[in-house]
């Protein structure tokens, strides 16, 4: 069991979920002071920038991104939305310790988007209104939207996140003698 531990709990491994915890605290913190300063569906938002780039505003999402499923049936979201993830990122953190096939980034993306995944987890089990999504940024009708579908600190750490990981898959990063990235 010790030996487990000391193969599987290096330091490599477990410095990066220093994110992980900065993240679920920082997106529970800032979601927590939106639904306290910010009205639900307010009808006019004043931008944060004095432009209309950028919006931030209070909304709640009972879905997956972009609303995917809202209109489930209710006695199936709790599956789809709460214990699916909660298995997926399981199965990410056995595999994150189980392996030696990431490199020192691909350990930050993943710790990335499990800080990520389990924010937004949280928000579904213990907020019954939703997820808590609060920014919102116009595209000016490109790919047809007026604005982004509104997000969330935890949906943008997972996407950029698994963008970086499938950078990292692929386009190679040598390795030094010692297993470490050049």
């Amino acid at each position: 069991m010790i030996k487990f531990f000391k193969e599987n709990f290096t330091k490599e491994k477990v410095l990066p979920l220093s994110l992980t915890a900065f993240l679920i605290i920082f997106d529970q913190v800032v979601k927590a002071i939106i639904v306290k300063v910010q009205p639900l569906h307010p009808a006019l938002i004043k931008d944060i920038f004095n432009n209309d780039f950028l919006k931030i505003l209070h909304v709640r999402n009972k879905a997956i991104a972009f609303s995917i499923g809202e209109n489930f049936p209710e006695f199936i979201k709790p599956a789809l939305f709460i214990v699916v993830p909660i298995l997926v990122l399981l199965f990410l953190i056995w595999y994150y310790f189980k392996s030696n096939e990431f490199t020192n980034v691909q350990r930050w993306a993943a710790a990335g988007i499990i800080g990520g995944g389990l924010g937004n987890i949280i928000d579904r089990i213990f907020r019954p209104d939703g997820v808590v999504d609060f920014i919102s940024v116009k595209l000016y009708g490109f790919l047809g939207f007026e604005y982004w579908p509104t997000f969330n600190i935890a949906d943008s750490s997972v996407v950029v996140c698994c963008i970086l990981l499938l950078v990292t898959m692929f386009i190679p990063f040598k390795k030094s003698e010692k297993g470490k990235n050049k």
